[in-house]
């Protein structure tokens, strides 16, 4: 029996602020997407567009989460691998296939615990049509979801740097000190959160 082929990605590893998201994907082969690719690698328009024809035409699709929480208890790699799984086990049940009928390709060197076979590989949004396609939905996805926390908390900017450390962001975490969407267990929100009476809002 040919395995079921799903890629997975992550979004958001590196910033102060906000989820890490994930995302899942089958593509359908009979529905071929052009222009697929590491989705950092694409305009914030081109990747609108190309979610929009991912959804539309992959044979199934999911996105989760670890939230902020998660991420300072866990640490941000545990929590991502978290996602992942997360990511994945919604996909499955969506299709309501076997776990032993998928292969799941994974971007990167690290696979988490779970029941399915499994191939991780550097750079893999790179290369795998799937993987490319499962990056571009968690990206929009959180970028989505920065724009939200950007109209609760407008001070810091999350519209322009998504929660990046952009020196432009940590003006601001000193000025206003972080809110509950910032990371605490991150050297530049740690260090504000030790070092002065500022507490989070």
């Amino acid at each position: 029996m040919k395995s079921i082929i799903v890629g997975v990605d992550e979004a958001g590893r590196g910033p102060l602020a906000g989820a890490v998201v994930a995302g899942a994907v089958i593509l359908d082969a009979k529905q071929p997407i052009a222009g697929l690719k590491d989705s950092k690698k694409l305009s914030s328009k081109q990747r609108e567009a190309l979610a929009v024809e991912i959804k539309a035409k992959a044979q199934a699709w999911s996105v989760a989460q670890a939230s902020v929480e998660e991420i300072d208890r866990l640490n941000i790699l545990k929590a991502t691998l978290l996602a992942m799984h997360r990511s994945v086990d919604a996909l499955i049940a969506k299709m309501n296939i076997e776990p032993r009928q998928v292969h799941v390709l994974v971007d990167g060197n690290r696979l988490p615990l779970w029941p399915y076979q499994a191939t991780a590989i550097v750079k893999g949004d790179a290369t795998e049509a799937a993987i490319s396609a499962a990056s571009i939905l968690a990206k929009t996805q959180r970028d989505a979801d920065l724009l939200e926390l950007h109209q609760a908390f407008p001070m810091y900017g999350f519209d322009a740097h998504m929660g990046y450390p952009t020196a432009f962001h940590l003006a601001k975490l000193i000025e206003f000190g972080p809110c509950h969407a910032h990371r605490k267990s991150f050297g530049p929100v740690k260090a504000l959160l030790t070092d002065s009476q500022k507490t989070l809002f």
